[in-house]
């Protein structure tokens, strides 16, 4: 890849962004607010900030046809479609479309799966508004990449864990913990893995393809918090029964325990050709401390 925009370059966005400069791509970056700008300071590229939520105004980049463009920004909080990638999609004039569109989806696409393996054939089936707003976000971009003959690349991604990413603060506020025999399962990637399977998304992926991007060892989200809690040296939370959080817990807390699958990805690993530094958090947790960074 020799020309790349990154739109949504928040932390996910900047490591890409760092690790294409490696490579001496030349790199635009677009993010929601003007004070995110100062972020991207110290990066090797052009950046650009762009309220996605008033217009689609972008004073686009002069590049070629080769030119691959990750897409990172989180839908609307609210509804079930997501308006941003919308006004993003049209604001590209027709002579400067990208080669290749990688997106950033998630595995609330599916739904509740009472604990079940999920691979890219099942089909999506969510249970939230969240999961509706990205299936929707991934229809659009579908249809948008069929009519202007430009390939596009879904992953589907669930919890991100890593270096400043961890739930520090809800430990610390003594939130309650679901038991672990009624506790759901969820899936994690390690942010640096993701940031390679994006790598490889642009690089090797045939065209049209959607991949669950998960390390592959889903556990509870009762063992994560206590594995977690663990590693900082952090009283353990309180544990009770899955009937008692629903009432006393968050909905926006309620739809993750609410929505239990196991991500399958052998295509992940297979197609893309992806060795992940971190398969397990026993991996992975040790490199979020500072001293580890």
């Amino acid at each position: 890849m020799t020309q790349v925009m990154i739109a949504g370059c928040g932390d996910v966005g900047q490591r890409l962004a760092a690790r294409l400069a490696e490579h001496r791509t030349r790199l635009w970056a677009l993010v929601q607010r003007t004070a995110s700008l100062e972020r991207l300071r110290d990066l090797p590229l052009e950046a650009v900030a762009v309220d996605l939520d008033r217009n689609g105004a972008i004073a686009w980049p002069e590049w070629s046809g080769d030119a691959s463009l990750y897409y990172l920004v989180p839908p609307p909080r609210e509804g079930r479609t997501d308006p941003r990638l919308q006004r993003f999609l049209g604001a590209i004039p027709p002579d400067r479309r990208p080669q290749r569109i990688i997106y950033l989806s998630t595995s609330a696409v599916y739904g509740h799966r009472d604990g079940e393996w999920v691979d890219e054939d099942t089909p999506p089936a969510p249970d939230s508004d969240r999961g509706h707003r990205r299936l929707a976000a991934e229809q659009t971009l579908q249809s948008w990449c069929a009519t202007g003959q430009v390939s596009y690349v879904i992953l589907r991604v669930p919890g991100i864990y890593g270096p400043g990413r961890l739930p520090v603060h809800r430990l610390q506020s003594g939130a309650p913990l679901v038991d672990e025999r009624e506790s759901s399962y969820t899936n994690r990637i390690h942010v640096d893995d993701l940031v390679e399977v994006c790598l490889a998304a642009a690089a090797r992926a045939p065209d049209n393809r959607i991949y669950n991007v998960s390390d592959g060892h889903p556990t509870t989200m009762t063992d994560y918090m206590l594995q977690v809690a663990d590693l900082l040296g952090l009283d353990a939370p309180p544990i009770i029964s899955l009937d008692e959080a629903q009432a006393v817990l968050s909905p926006a807390l309620l739809s993750f325990l609410n929505e239990s699958k196991r991500l399958d990805n052998h295509r992940m690993l297979k197609e893309l050709g992806v060795r992940l530094r971190y398969p397990t958090l026993r991996h992975g947790l040790p490199a979020c401390l500072p001293e580890a960074v």
